[in-house]
């Protein structure tokens, strides 16, 4: 456990953050199986919209998300 003052803080922040990347992350995945499967234009622009807001926030690296908007380009 941390013991100084910012060592607490920076544990608080980083539980935030982690919350957050993992909701994004999720809401990220749950689109892209839906486009797969659907491959409907509305879900698929959904699941890229996903990708493009998850690499801005750097939950995931900017090349992965051009990889998932390619894949899904060639459904």
């Amino acid at each position: 456990m941390p013991v100084t003052k910012t060592a607490k803080r920076a544990l608080r922040s980083s539980k935030k953050k982690e919350s957050i990347n993992k909701t994004i992350l999720s809401k990220l995945e749950i689109a892209l199986k839906l486009a797969r499967k659907t491959k409907s234009k509305k879900n698929i622009e959904n699941a890229v919209s996903l990708a493009d807001k998850a690499a801005k926030r750097k939950v995931i690296h900017a090349n992965k998300a051009g990889n998932i908007k390619s894949s899904l380009s060639r459904i």
